[in-house]
């Protein structure tokens, strides 16, 4: 999450993109962590399962976030620097 939010932060969508990636491989790292949580019976089968599905999911949203971006690119992004509030 915190990689999505800091590339949504930023200025591109060339770095928005590096970012989901990046978020994309922590999501691989979590699956890995369940491998070595369940090997270690620090959780059962069932949530193993269910925490894997969720993180499977995860990857594939970002992936497919990535492609939409990658297919339609803009120049730049809109951004709450060109907005004037009036507080």
């Amino acid at each position: 999450m915190s990689n999505t939010a800091e590339g949504f932060e930023s200025r591109t969508d060339v770095q928005f993109v590096n970012f989901l990636g990046m978020a994309r491989a922590s999501a691989g790292e979590v699956r890995a962590q369940l491998y070595i949580a369940l090997d270690q019976n620090y959780i059962t089968e069932k949530q193993f399962n269910e925490a894997f599905s969720l993180a499977q999911t995860c990857s594939r949203q970002i992936a497919n976030f990535i492609k939409y971006l990658e297919a339609h690119p803009r120049q730049r992004r809109v951004s709450d620097d060109e907005t004037e509030y009036i507080v």
